[in-house]
């Protein structure tokens, strides 16, 4: 049985695998793939600069209206919103995102949210701030589940992601019903984590930390994370399964002193990851009962 289409609207680099290109996982994982660029660019901006062709926002608005119209719209499944490049193509992406549940019920809208990060130790945005709006305003306010990472997170909400406790309180404080939080902080030293977040539980899934991972880590784990659980996978078992094929990628792309995810070369971890994912569950603050004041006559 074929597996739902996927809509990923995203950037597009023509080497590399950041943006739409780690949309290959959801092809080598059974998913049709119907890329929509954001912007085109030659290779990930970290490798240097480079042209940079944003699709004009009427000419990105019309195609997101024929997907819209397409006679085959109900086979799609899911649909990832990434990077964006310019601010209006938000709402053009929040009105497919409309098309594609009014066509199937059932699918799924992630919004990973590619705003700003941690780089160089200081976290700022690498977007306009009127993009990093949009994104927030259109199209993670409609979303079914967010991909932040922990800085994104805490712009997102205006509050802290210091610790675990801060990023359970900020994620439900975001609005989806899922939200997993990359780059978290986690419990054993050496390690890094993915937190899910939940109205009713907060699941931790750690690896070990490795150094200079290759860009495009985000876009892979959102794709990964978004058909494990189409395919009927359970919350804890979608954020093993995509935290553990992330982790196997990124170490052997680093071990083979590669600058981009290996993920042709890799792709039997796409499937059948070997690495090992220490899952935790951290107790959810119990709300306090409600107390009736009884209000006496006077």
């Amino acid at each position: 049985m074929s597996r739902p289409a996927v809509i990923v609207l995203s950037s597009f680099v023509a080497r590399g695998s950041v943006g739409a290109r780690a949309a290959f996982a959801l092809e080598r994982l059974g998913h049709r793939v119907w890329t929509l660029p954001t912007v085109i660019l030659p290779w990930h901006p970290g490798h240097g600069r480079a042209h940079r062709m944003p699709l004009p926002e009427a000419d990105f608005a019309a195609l997101c209206a024929d997907l819209a119209r397409a006679p085959w719209l109900s086979e799609v499944g899911g649909i990832i919103t990434g990077y964006l490049g310019s601010a209006g193509q938000a709402d053009a992406a929040a009105a497919l995102v409309t098309a594609v549940r009014a066509a199937n019920p059932d699918a799924l809208h992630l919004a990973d949210p590619v705003i700003g990060d941690t780089a160089g130790g200081k976290g700022s945005l690498y977007v306009p701030e009127p993009v990093a709006i949009a994104q927030r305003d259109r199209l993670v306010a409609i979303a079914d589940i967010a991909t932040p990472n922990r800085f994104e997170l805490g712009w997102l909400t205006g509050r802290p992601v210091e610790t675990l406790t801060d990023i359970a309180a900020a994620a439900r404080a975001l609005g989806p019903k899922r939200v997993v939080v990359t780059s978290a902080p986690a419990l054993m030293a050496g390690k890094i984590a993915a937190a899910l977040v939940t109205a009713t539980e907060t699941i931790v899934a750690e690896n070990q930390l490795i150094e200079g991972a290759p860009n495009g880590t985000g876009d892979l784990f959102a794709a990964l994370f978004l058909s494990r659980l189409i395919g009927g996978a359970s919350d804890e078992a979608a954020l093993a399964a995509a935290s553990a094929s992330t982790f196997e990628v990124i170490v052997r792309s680093v071990k083979a002193g590669s600058r981009e995810l290996e993920l042709v070369e890799e792709q039997e971890a796409l499937v059948r990851p070997m690495a090992m994912v220490d899952i935790r569950r951290l107790a959810t603050p119990r709300r306090p009962a409600a107390r009736s004041t009884e209000i006496l006559p006077s």
